[in-house]
């Protein structure tokens, strides 16, 4: 099929994947595998995720159809003010996902971790508010991360907040590959 005769979505929503419980990169990565297995284009930025070792950079590599870019130095961030680095790699990670996600391109964009980066004071809500808003109809915007601003919940069009009951850390198990990474 070439081209301009792809299958498009009428109207692309915004979800935004929150709260304190382990799941919302794990969601995202779902729509993801579904758009996919539908012959959708994706393009996933991660924020502050860079330079660690996470099991979605290999799988992508054997899906079609779908980018990752993750921007970060590969130490977490929660210095406060933030280094500049930081934020200048945010900058990087946000002026691209304005790029992607404004082109009409791809079907679905995925901003990881985007709301712990507004969180840290590595960007501005205002930002991310404007390009939820500015975002061509037929693509679908995924935003995950704790701390999702009141802001970006209320553009929203659907938003699950994970909630930890119970999380095998508080046991002392560290985390696994494959599982949390």
């Amino acid at each position: 099929m070439c081209e301009g005769l792809r299958e498009r979505l009428e109207k692309g929503l915004v979800q935004v994947y929150t709260g304190d419980g382990k799941g919302k990169t794990s969601a995202a990565f779902g729509v993801v595998l579904r758009a996919v297995g539908r012959g959708f284009r994706v393009f996933v930025v991660q924020f502050i995720k860079g330079g660690f070792d996470y099991g979605e950079l290999y799988s992508v590599k054997h899906l079609p159809n779908i980018e990752l870019r993750a921007f970060g130095r590969g130490e977490f961030v929660t210095q406060v003010p933030p280094d500049e680095k930081d934020v200048k790699l945010a900058g990087e990670a946000f002026a691209l996902a304005e790029k992607v996600v404004k082109s009409g391109e791809w079907d679905f964009v995925v901003l990881d971790e985007v709301n712990v980066a507004v969180h840290l004071g590595l960007l501005d809500v205002k930002d991310v508010v404007r390009l939820v808003k500015e975002k061509p109809a037929h693509v679908e915007l995924v935003l995950t991360g704790r701390y999702a601003p009141r802001e970006v919940v209320e553009v929203a069009d659907l938003v699950t907040e994970m909630k930890e009951v119970k999380h095998p850390f508080r046991q002392g198990v560290k985390p696994r590959k494959g599982v949390e990474f």
